[in-house]
């Protein structure tokens, strides 16, 4: 099932655990996010006819980015826009997440190997401000119960979770 991290009706972040499966197109993002995440499964032999992308002129604000983990575990920490802690949650290797809006940091709990995807062009030290973040000790991982709705938006399905969340200390 897909995760939505949410904190105050607001977006942080979408995970897509390795062990999602489902035939045909999902995407998983509404169409006015800066950057689009769809799971595609598709049979042999199926054909997508090819296809040109047009020029079309978008204005980003704010900077998307999408985490494909190969190898390795981490843990990754989500604050809020005033760099305020959160929760945590651990991704390993095949999980795929889309860090949507507030701040992130990383540790990894493993020897780690991921792709990172997310638009330019990069501006340097002004894409991002640093912040201290949590020690390990202080990490709350959420163990998530999820009630997924499927919602059908144009051809393809959007998928918004309804998520029950109790957190429990990783230094017990």
């Amino acid at each position: 099932m897909i995760e939505n991290i949410t904190h105050c009706n607001q977006l942080l972040a979408l995970i897509v655990p390795n062990s999602f499966h489902q035939p045909g197109i999902h995407f998983f993002t509404p169409n006015s996010f800066s950057q689009q995440l769809a799971y595609m499964h598709h049979p042999t032999g199926k054909v997508i006819q090819p296809h040109v992308h047009n020029s079309v002129c978008r204005e980003i604000i704010y900077t998307q980015e999408v985490l494909f983990i190969k190898k390795g575990k981490l843990r990754v920490d989500f604050y809020n826009d005033q760099q305020q802690y959160l929760e945590s949650r651990i991704l390993g290797a095949g999980d795929v997440i889309l860090l949507v809006s507030g701040g992130h940091g990383f540790e990894m709990l493993e020897e780690v190997e991921m792709i990172e995807v997310k638009q330019g062009p990069y501006v340097g030290e002004q894409d991002k401000t640093r912040f201290i973040g949590i020690t390990s000790a202080q990490a709350k991982i959420a163990e998530l119960k999820q009630e997924v709705e499927m919602i059908e938006v144009k051809q393809d399905s959007y998928i918004r979770e309804d998520d029950e969340i109790r957190f429990f200390d990783v230094a017990s």
